[in-house]
């Protein structure tokens, strides 16, 4: 499912990674990512299912990133959150535009 076919969203590049990886089930960065939103995106139509084996989500993608990144996982994941974020509020700036 792509995000949003009109235009191009902050964030949007990475949400449609993470849908594709989480359908392929490879468990990637961005996926993770995706999880760890996930009950934001659901709200705009989204259909992720949850992967109670990858709980808490935030500590799968962190002991991810510290795997490949050591001591700059913190600083990684934080921007991959700033960006998920970015995303979500572009996004919903998006859809109340629509409903006006």
């Amino acid at each position: 499912m792509i995000a949003n076919p009109e235009g191009k969203l902050p964030g949007e590049d990475i949400v449609n990674q993470g849908l594709d990886d989480l359908a392929k089930n490879e468990i990637t960065d961005f996926a993770l990512l995706v999880l760890i939103a996930s009950p934001r995106l659901r709200r705009f139509g989204f259909e992720i299912k949850d992967r109670p084996d990858l709980l808490p989500y935030e500590h799968a993608l962190y002991d991810k990133l510290s795997e490949r990144l050591g001591n700059d996982a913190h600083s990684h994941y934080n921007s991959l959150i700033r960006r998920i974020v970015s995303y979500s509020r572009a996004r919903e700036r998006e859809l109340g535009a629509r409903t006006i």
